[in-house]
């Protein structure tokens, strides 16, 4: 049964191992540039993983996958945990859900797939009563420069609350708080270069650690994202429950 059906687009979690490598097939395109072999870790079998396919074809266009974690005190069985000190969010008593390896398949540029994306984890996120969603946030390639502005603006309006402020772990980061701590954002040329999923979680009250891990096995650099679920503005909730029902 399908998570969520709108318009073109069907959203429904993977039914067995062939619809997980479905889904670590189209990672690999997405992140590696490869058509051939997996993006695969140890992570998968501990998610849940949303599969959007186009309705007429059965054309996979979009994945995800999900970690449910009872409280923040199961925090450290994250994949982000591997790259960031969340030693604070351990506090976090309510449900949370890591959102992970998000993609879209890169001759499918419709803006209805995020849409369907997005209504597809407000249901889940309302059925299971999660109170916060975290994950990675990735910004193509390896070198900062490109993203000062956006980097900027993160500092400037959406790093996280100090009693969640997620610490360094990573061995190689860009600590972007402190390195443009006197550079101002160009609101305009920092919202081009941001990646739309972070986008989205900015617009719905989501915050961002105080530096970017670089991560060279993807060839990115992300920041550690996380949004309150009582944070989203009501008019927000009724879009995306919209969508959702």
């Amino acid at each position: 049964m399908p998570l969520l059906s709108k318009g073109r687009y069907v959203a429904r979690f993977a039914d067995g191992h062939e619809d997980v490598e479905a889904a670590q097939r189209l990672r690999a395109l997405a992140f590696r540039g490869t058509h051939a072999g997996l993006d695969a870790d140890a992570y998968d079998a501990l998610c849940l993983h949303v599969l959007i396919e186009e309705g007429t074809t059965g054309t996979l266009v979009c994945c995800f996958r999900l970690m449910p974690l009872d409280n923040g005190r199961a925090i450290e069985q994250s994949y982000s945990a591997q790259h960031y000190g969340l030693a604070r969010l351990a506090q976090f008593e309510g449900a949370m859900v890591e959102m992970g390896r998000f993609c879209v398949h890169p001759d499918h540029a419709d803006p209805d797939i995020l849409r369907v994306a997005w209504g597809a984890l407000t249901k889940y996120v309302d059925d299971a009563g999660v109170e916060m969603l975290f994950g990675c946030s990735s910004f193509k390639g390896t070198s900062e420069d490109a993203y000062l502005d956006a980097f900027s603006l993160l500092k400037e309006r959406y790093l996280a609350p100090k009693r969640w402020l997620p610490r360094v772990k990573a061995p190689s980061v860009f600590p972007f708080a402190r390195k443009l701590r006197l550079r101002h954002a160009d609101l305009k040329a920092a919202m081009k270069v941001m990646p739309p999923l972070l986008r989205t979680y900015l617009m719905m009250g989501g915050w961002v650690s105080d530096h970017a891990v670089v991560d060279r096995d993807l060839n990115t650099l992300h920041v550690f994202t996380g949004l309150e679920i009582t944070a989203i503005s009501p008019a927000r909730k009724k879009l995306l429950r919209a969508v959702a029902g």
